[in-house]
């Protein structure tokens, strides 16, 4: 049984990772750690895992992280960098929720998270953890950083279109829509009900974070920079991501859905929709998959993807599951084989 290491598990990805593993036939969690809930039992704060995680909260203690087999962080940025290097000595594999191990380039994830990289020297061997693109990289990864949610829905539905070079890297554009649940569980009075309930707005238009996660990623793919326009947006729900991409179609002979059915043909959490299809949040709620349809309005040169996921799952904590899979050698969709909630 692979024994797990929860960092910061008092958050949305964190009772995720817990929710999953409870019910993993090759991994249990052994231990969660929280500097503010050292001490309580994590049933209390998240009474579905009540009968299912017989744990309690623990200060995060070295010594008994370097005891696992691998490592989750499901901490805000700066954390995992500190701790990282010395689970990764004592041979514990590592899986970052957070950003701190995205970004290739250090100075870039200086500018976008305000602080300075103080790991840079495991930049070069943290695996990006999208299976879809990285499958083999991630099995002997040591240290994986595991994707954001929007980066996970976007280069899932622009990836079968820029590696097979039918559109122009120009002009792509992603408009995205989260629930509130992807601002994570923290008292800010933008995310109060009373403020999202009945309400639709666009954020971050001059730069999101994930800004540069997602060009990184595209350009890896396109083999030349991909100069997206990114543009999130708040919707009143809980989870959820649906992504709406546009591109200019530049081989007009090209058969969309046949292109999107082979590349996808053999993934087990990619689902492309039969033709005409509109993906709904609903389909993967709770679930790990990623549900693709492709159109083309009105047999013009505009290729639109709608791509939708939860953003806690595939978008989080199922990803990073996922990854651990394929590091241990184990089938991929071990633990992850729930069906969506619905309705």
């Amino acid at each position: 049984m692979i024994r797990a290491g929860i960092v910061g598990g008092t958050g949305y990805t964190g009772v995720e990772l817990l929710r999953l593993l409870s019910a993993h036939p090759h991994a249990e969690a052994v231990l969660v750690t929280s500097r503010t809930e050292a001490g309580r039992a994590v049933c209390e704060r998240f009474p579905n895992l009540r009968g299912r995680v017989d744990l309690t909260y623990t200060a995060p203690d070295p010594a008994a992280l370097a005891d696992c087999d691998v490592v989750f962080f499901a901490t805000p940025h700066g954390t995992a960098m500190e701790m990282a290097p010395a689970l990764l000595e004592a041979d514990v594999r590592v899986i970052d929720l957070s950003a701190d191990f995205r970004l290739t380039d250090p100075a870039e994830w200086e500018r976008w998270y305000g602080m300075p990289h103080t790991a840079p020297d495991l930049l070069p061997a943290a695996v990006y953890g999208l299976p879809e693109l990285y499958r083999e990289r991630i099995r002997t990864a040591r240290l994986v950083a595991n994707p954001g949610c929007y980066p996970t829905a976007v280069v899932l539905g622009l990836l079968p279109l820029l590696e097979s070079g039918v559109v122009a890297p120009a002009g792509v554009i992603a408009d995205a829509k989260s629930g509130v649940s992807g601002a994570g569980l923290k008292a800010q009075a933008g995310l109060l009900l009373g403020e999202t309930s009945d309400n639709f707005k666009a954020y971050a238009v001059s730069g999101h974070r994930h800004l540069p996660e997602i060009r990184q990623c595209l350009a890896a793919v396109a083999g030349a920079p991909v100069p997206l326009t990114f543009i999130p947006h708040l919707v009143p729900m809980i989870r959820g991501i649906h992504a709406t991409l546009y591109a200019r179609l530049t081989a007009p002979g090209t058969d969309l859905q046949a292109l999107f059915e082979a590349r996808y043909r053999d993934e087990p959490f990619v689902d492309v929709l039969p033709a005409g299809s509109h993906p709904e949040t609903r389909s993967v709620r709770g679930g790990n998959a990623c549900r693709i349809a492709v159109h083309r309005p009105a047999g013009e040169d505009t290729v639109v993807v709608l791509a939708v996921i939860d953003n806690l799952v595939k978008g989080a904590a199922g990803q990073a599951v996922q990854n651990m899979n394929l590091l241990f050698g184990l089938d991929e969709g071990s633990g992850l084989d729930a069906v969506a909630l619905l309705p």
